[in-house]
């Protein structure tokens, strides 16, 4: 995936400190964000402070968002240079190009691999932990964890895997559809309603191929509609629901299938390039698991001004992205320190705000000092992305990680009639 151009950082990161400024309307935020993000020194976090001095942390994340990879440079790594941290981000086209480097070399007993940190969950997270390739029983115990809630579902449990742990909270996310409402003029109230709308409407919707995060996604969302609600679908995976569930579901799609864009004789490969269909005004619809995002760019002109979440009656799926720190890593003091930066209140505002990233915080306000939940509620509101709070209603847990395999070989023989 191509990356956007990126301005000279120096530029870039005295940009993103004054957005912060300017959103939160006052100097402290400023002063916040910049000092150290863990002042605790307990003697066991004081010895990891000591070794990560010098060390380069080596963080492997999706490089198709340039606000993501911004963020990164020029918020993230100067805050961990401030303890000694070189971070350097590592660009890949899918988070299993990392998990590939990582088993390559835990196979070949290195603990001096070149994977640090990975921004992963579900399927991805699953998979590494039963190849024993995580680090485990030390998310938990970073001084800044204290900010989150020991009971959120979210971040106890990723895609029906308990976290136990072996990655650290990043931010949360809720799966949303995105629609024109310019062309749009009477949006559908339900998923069902939306197929409906479809058949209507042909050649004006399309959605990524299985094989993307947020096409896989999309299926999810699909099932759940398609068996009356998510509480009908087990969030553990058998092959017995599976032959029972998913009839309904390849009938819907393959239904509306000839009155997709193109005759759904193609689909975009990616969100990426659905967003740009969208863009363009080729469809009416897209769909995102980032929803923070939209604000900039219904600003930046790149989507049509009149761009809305649909809010569906039934809820939308709802997950959280973390950092996993594979055990072949030689800088884990470092990387540990990254994560911490990465989850403090200072981080997590600057990460929330949509001019600088946009994404949903995974710290628990009540836990939060009061100057804190008051620079949250001064972030700037949007016009087009409801509140985490509004979004976030009725919010349908995500199936386990053993769903999505079987779900995106059903998808390729049912409506691709792949082999």
């Amino acid at each position: 995936m191509t990356q956007g151009k990126m301005i000279k950082s120096g530029q870039r990161l005295a940009t993103a400190l004054l957005i912060l400024f300017l959103a939160v309307g006052t100097s402290s935020a400023i002063a916040a964000s910049t000092r150290p993000a863990n002042s605790q020194t307990s003697p066991g976090w004081a010895k990891i402070l000591a070794k990560a001095k010098g060390q380069t942390v080596s963080l492997w994340m999706w490089g198709g968002d340039p606000k993501a990879n911004s963020y990164v440079d020029n918020v993230l790594a100067p805050a961990a240079a401030k303890f000694g941290v070189t971070l350097r981000r590592v660009p890949i086209a899918d988070t299993k190009d990392a998990l590939n480097r990582v088993l390559a070399e835990h196979q070949a007993k290195s603990h001096h691999g070149s994977v640090d940190l990975i921004w992963v969950n579900g399927d991805n997270f699953k998979t590494g932990l039963q190849a024993g390739i995580w680090t485990c029983h030390w998310a938990n115990h970073l001084p800044n964890s204290k900010y989150e809630s020991p009971t959120d579902p979210l971040l106890i449990s990723d895609f029906g895997t308990p976290v136990n742990g072996c990655e650290a909270p990043w931010h949360k996310a809720q799966f949303s559809f995105v629609y024109n409402a310019a062309t749009v003029t009477n949006p559908p109230k339900t998923l069902l309603d939306l197929f409906s709308w479809v058949k209507s409407h042909p050649g004006r919707f399309t959605y990524p191929q299985a094989s993307d995060f947020t096409g896989a996604a999309f299926l999810r969302q699909s099932l759940n509609a398609v068996s009356g609600g998510y509480k009908n679908v087990p969030l553990a995976y058998s092959t017995k629901k599976y032959n029972e569930l998913t009839g309904p579901l390849w009938k819907m799609l393959s239904d509306i299938n000839p009155d997709l864009w193109r005759s759904g004789q193609t689909f975009p490969q990616t969100s990426v390039e659905l967003d740009k269909l969208f863009s363009d005004g080729q469809v009416d619809f897209t769909m995102t698991y980032g929803p923070a995002t939209l604000t900039q760019l219904v600003k930046d002109g790149t989507f049509p001004s009149q761009t809305k979440i649909l809010p569906l009656s039934e809820g939308t799926l709802g997950n959280a992205s973390f950092l996993g720190m594979p055990n072949t890593s030689g800088n884990q003091a470092g990387a540990q320190v990254v994560a911490n930066i990465a989850l403090s209140p200072e981080q997590q505002l600057a990460k929330a705000n949509p001019q600088i990233w946009g994404q949903f915080t995974v710290l628990d306000m009540n836990l939060l000092p009061s100057h804190f939940k008051a620079l949250f509620a001064k972030l700037p509101q949007s016009s087009v992305v409801p509140s985490f709070k509004v979004l976030s209603h009725n919010a349908n847990p995500e199936l386990s990680a053993a769903w999505v395999n079987p779900l995106i070989d059903g998808w390729r023989k049912n409506i691709l009639h792949a082999p």
